[in-house]
């Protein structure tokens, strides 16, 4: 064999070497991750669960915001996978978003720094996260999101032609939808719930994660009928006035006094 072929086979083994130690550290960062319900574990963390040097982190990714998008990029995987498991185009679509809605909030709560790492990202301008992770990261992160994205964005168009959804632009909605859950399932997170009987005198509640789970899903649901619902409330004879639904008075419940249900 020549010393041009022997060259080339010692490099695509360096290669498989390195591929293969960058997710021996993507798997051991989201092992960390979903032991600890959070993204607070530290590259030395990592390093010591890898069994390598800390330094050798440094020399596969950019630094820790892009581990934690590789991290966020299983995540979406295993997720896609769950949303497809569901999805029926048989369905109409309110049942489909209903359907996908329930597995996104549902991994959300089995998995909670997922949302975490999500909501990290989030928080970042995009010039900021193109300063922190190198544009082939951010390619696959963006690949990662598109394919769970464009699957709401196709039930939206499909509730849209049905007359279901608001008519908006889906692709903005679906990003919208997405953003929305992750932010509501914060209070599963934190577990409060703040009120205030008297003015200074806040009380602290337990949130109840059942009730946080549905309130998300209607929320989704809510979101994508939107002007919709206005619309078919003003069509059937009501009108909304401080916040409240008021049926409009007809002959038959027109002579009767205020005071009175109809």
């Amino acid at each position: 064999m020549s010393s041009a072929l022997l060259a080339i086979g010692r490099r695509r083994t360096t290669a498989e070497r390195r591929r293969d130690r960058e997710r021996d550290i993507i798997r051991c960062t989201r092992e960390l991750f979903d032991e600890r319900g959070s993204i607070d574990a530290q590259i030395d963390e990592v390093a010591k669960r890898v069994g390598i040097n800390k330094a050798l982190i440094y020399r596969h990714f950019a630094g820790k915001e892009e581990l934690f998008a590789l991290t966020l990029i299983d995540y979406l995987g295993e997720l896609d996978e769950r949303l497809e498991a569901v999805d029926s185009p048989r369905r109409t679509p309110m049942n489909r978003l209903r359907a996908l809605s329930e597995v996104f909030v549902d991994f959300c709560l089995e998995y909670p720094a997922f949302a975490d790492c999500a909501m990290s990202l989030l928080r970042r301008t995009g010039d900021e996260l193109f300063g922190e992770i190198t544009e082939p990261v951010m390619l696959k992160l963006g690949t990662a999101m598109g394919s769970a994205l464009q699957r709401i964005s196709t039930i939206l168009v499909a509730g849209q032609r049905a007359g279901v959804f608001d008519d908006v632009d889906a692709d903005y909605l679906a990003n919208h939808l997405y953003t929305q859950t992750l932010g509501s399932l914060h209070m599963a997170r934190m577990g409060l719930i703040v009120s205030a009987t008297q003015p200074g005198h806040p009380v602290v509640h337990q949130a109840d994660v059942a009730t946080v789970r549905e309130t998300a899903i209607t929320a989704t649901l809510a979101t994508a009928v939107g002007r919709r619902a206005l619309g078919n409330i003003r069509a059937s004879g009501n009108k909304i006035a401080d916040g409240k639904v008021t049926r409009k008075p007809t002959k038959a419940t027109a002579g009767r006094s205020t005071g009175e249900t109809p």
